[in-house]
């Protein structure tokens, strides 16, 4: 720990600065780094003893010391610097920890379950976790929640208080805490000072002391398990989470309608719903939750695609489908199948490959009862009972149920042909023409250059019919057959 001799060192340097910067002008206010002589006493026993003040958020203190280490949380300023990797900090005491860090030295160690800690007061911290004592406790009459640690309850306390202490220099932004601080500076820098040894991702924060999440995507380790129902998750926050399912609390409040929720994400989604009920859209009516769905709904309609590859210049709608895009350039597959080991780029992909061992299509159409592995293929089948066309082409206003038809409809209107020849290099609309043939029949192996093929060729095999005619019910495998029989029943003539 930070000597009280070391404070005091300190203390008469910075009184020193002050008395320097007083005679060259006599005038100036006084700066918020100085320190509060504690000349006048307060007007009890209590104000007596805090006598020392901060004079950017008023703060008292009993020693002088802990009011020149306070007053570095405002300046910033970190005098204690280690000598092998010039990190500094603001407490010697942070560093003589840090240190250990370089040595690997843990001399503090659990005599329950014998894990070791570099600082004791870690070690104090980890042993409630087999306690699971709780002693600090929030003297507020509306929530009488209790933490492990003090910091844990100063900050919560601020919850109540709405206090924001910490600002950001760059975009003046403020918060409760100087972690959140710090972490929130890294996305002006960029600085991801984390790396998983694994696969070299880098990451803004550590989130488990151990071992990384990054880590755990790789092994499959699901280290934190529920008391009540044994189910395992890979990171704490995630198994707080789960326990509110069993306990039912929901501390996060909305200040309008008073409604609770158990994760602050919903509060926040709930704040914005409250700002605008139901968006519409005014191109096809749908209506949303939220007002940025509604938004990327747009898109749909105008084509906008504002979230573009640095690489390769291949633009998309949404902010999720170019992180996982750019998978294909690192040719990164964190996502691990523990049945047959394949890896996959997208967690929602790796769901929905689990679906071909155990066969299970938890999507049900309610017409039909034709049942489907993912959400979006059975919002793709139900427009063929609605006749919903929801994609609009732009230039000529023809409709489409798929957006897949509307992109190769577009091309008709600007030229585009993205697939070009090895051999001669002339360019085509569609593969067709190249000669490529990459979706595979997984019954007979027959090879089909669309996608669209392949699914019709497919029924072949099952015997689906998905289209039927609204007048005699009879059913047809392909949507132009059920086209020519309904002529059969208006009496136009064939072409």
């Amino acid at each position: 720990m930070e000597t009280e001799a070391d404070g005091e060192n300190h203390h008469n340097q910075v009184q020193s600065r002050s008395t320097k910067v007083s005679a060259q002008n006599k005038s100036a206010p006084e700066t918020s780094a100085t320190v509060d002589n504690g000349e006048t006493s307060g007007a009890d026993g209590g104000e007596e003893k805090k006598k020392h003040q901060c004079h950017d958020c008023d703060k008292k203190f009993s020693l002088k010391h802990d009011l020149i280490r306070h007053i570095r949380v405002h300046t910033g300023e970190k005098p204690h610097k280690c000598s092998t990797c010039d990190k500094t900090f603001a407490l010697k005491c942070n560093l003589n920890s840090h240190r250990r860090t370089h040595t690997g030295e843990k001399p503090h160690g659990c005599s329950i379950c014998n894990k070791t800690f570099a600082q004791k007061n870690h070690l104090d911290l980890h042993r409630r976790t087999h306690t699971g004592e709780k002693p600090y406790s929030c003297p507020c009459s509306t929530c009488d929640k209790t933490f492990t640690q003090k910091c844990h309850l100063n900050s919560h306390r601020k919850t109540h208080t709405g206090e924001k202490p910490h600002g950001c220099s760059i975009c003046n932004k403020t918060f409760a805490r100087k972690t959140t601080l710090d972490l929130h500076r890294r996305t002006h820098t960029g600085e991801k000072p984390y790396s998983c040894p694994v696969c070299k991702k880098t990451f803004t924060q550590r989130r488990e002391e151990e071992a990384p999440v990054s880590c755990l995507v790789h092994t499959g380790e699901k280290p934190h398990k529920c008391s009540t129902c044994d189910k395992t998750f890979t990171q704490k926050s995630n198994l707080d989470l789960h326990r509110r399912t069993h306990t039912g609390e929901k501390p996060y409040i909305c200040q309008v309608c008073e409604k609770r929720f158990a994760d602050i994400s919903n509060l926040k989604q709930h704040n914005k719903h409250t700002q605008e009920r139901n968006p519409t859209c005014h191109v096809c009516d749908k209506k949303f939750s939220l007002k940025h769905d509604l938004i990327r709904h747009i898109r749909v309609h105008t084509g906008e695609r504002p979230h573009k590859c640095s690489t390769c210049d291949k633009t998309f709608t949404q902010k999720s489908n170019l992180n996982s895009h750019r998978k294909t350039h690192t040719g990164e597959k964190p996502h691990g199948c523990s049945i047959c080991n394949k890896t996959f780029a997208r967690k929602t992909t790796l769901d929905q490959h689990r679906a071909t061992h155990t066969g299970e299509k938890p999507y049900s159409c309610p017409v039909c009862k034709k049942t489907f592995t993912q959400l979006s293929h059975l919002k793709r089948h139900n427009k063929t009972h609605t006749g919903e066309k929801p994609y609009i082409c732009q230039v000529c206003e023809k409709k489409f149920a798929h957006i897949s038809v509307l992109k190769k409809h577009k091309r008709t209107h600007t030229g585009e042909k993205p697939y070009s020849c090895p051999v001669c290099k002339k360019t085509f609309t569609q593969r067709t023409h190249t000669g490529e043939k990459p979706y595979i029949c997984q019954v007979c192996e027959k090879r089909f250059a669309d996608i669209s093929d392949l699914k019709r060729h497919k029924r072949t095999h099952t015997g689906e019919k998905p289209y039927s005619c609204p007048v005699c019910e009879k059913m047809f495998t392909q949507l132009t057959s059920l086209k020519q029989h309904n002529k059969t029943h208006t009496g136009e003539k064939h072409n």
